[in-house]
């Protein structure tokens, strides 16, 4: 079984290596890493080809999720990944696991774990504050981004495109969609119960909050109407207020 790591790069040259790092000490020997630059002028470049395991590609595109549509095209794993530049695979057993857990089944829709998120020094600082439920269905976004999208491992059979509309949460609409077609094909999605990435806490989403809130709200209630996105969205208010 093939497994595809796809990092999308621009200007990462502070951050990278540390992904390529965890990808190269992986004790499994079938991955393939895509590097999917945006043209990056800086170090980047430099430093993804010093690890003979990646295959670069580099060329201008139209965002982060133009980016990540362009590693879905020529992704050829069994299965595939988005790991950020400054994220790590948690371990140097995390893809063993992670294969050894589907013994070749094709029938498997998505595997899924759990997150450490680290600062910029790769150093753990907690736990991420939601955790993957037992069993993982498309509905189960309904209370939020429940499995970090670092340690969301897709069959490659139902990768759909990301919507590039969607400036800061496509990978919420993606989630929810490419879990729908799985479920179409009658799959099943896998726990493993263990940390599959080590998550740098500031993303794109993170620097953008607001503004991925609001793409989220419309992106649930796509898949789940409005007024149950809005009884939900009330709920989350009232959690946030107890928990204080």
């Amino acid at each position: 079984m093939k497994i595809s790591i796809i990092t999308v790069t621009y200007h990462a040259e502070a951050t990278l290596e540390r992904t390529l790092q965890s990808v190269a000490q992986q004790t499994y020997p079938d991955i393939e890493h895509l590097i999917i630059d945006g043209a990056s002028t800086d170090r980047t470049l430099e430093i993804a080809r010093q690890y003979p395991h990646a295959i670069v590609f580099s060329e201008p595109d139209k965002g982060l999720y133009d980016a990540m549509n362009k590693g879905l095209q020529r992704a050829t794993g069994d299965y595939l990944c988005f790991l950020n530049a400054g994220d790590k695979l948690h371990s140097k057993e995390t893809l063993a696991h992670i294969a050894a857990s589907v013994y070749d089944d094709s029938s498997i829709g998505v595997i899924y774990g759990d997150t450490h998120i680290v600062d910029a020094q790769g150093q753990f600082l907690r736990n991420r504050r939601l955790t993957p439920p037992e069993h993982l269905t498309w509905q189960s976004f309904k209370d939020g981004m429940l499995v970090c999208h670092q340690a969301f491992y897709i069959n490659r059979q139902i990768a759909l495109s990301y919507d590039t509309t969607y400036r800061f949460s496509a990978d919420f609409d993606w989630c929810i969609r490419c879990m729908k077609e799985g479920e179409k094909r009658g799959m099943q999605n896998l726990y493993v119960h263990e940390p599959l990435a080590d998550y740098l806490a500031e993303g794109m989403t993170t620097a953008n909050h607001k503004a991925s809130l609001k793409e989220r709200f419309k992106i649930m209630a796509k898949h789940y109407g409005l007024l149950p996105t809005i009884g939900q969205h009330i709920w989350f208010i009232f959690r946030a207020l107890v928990k204080k």
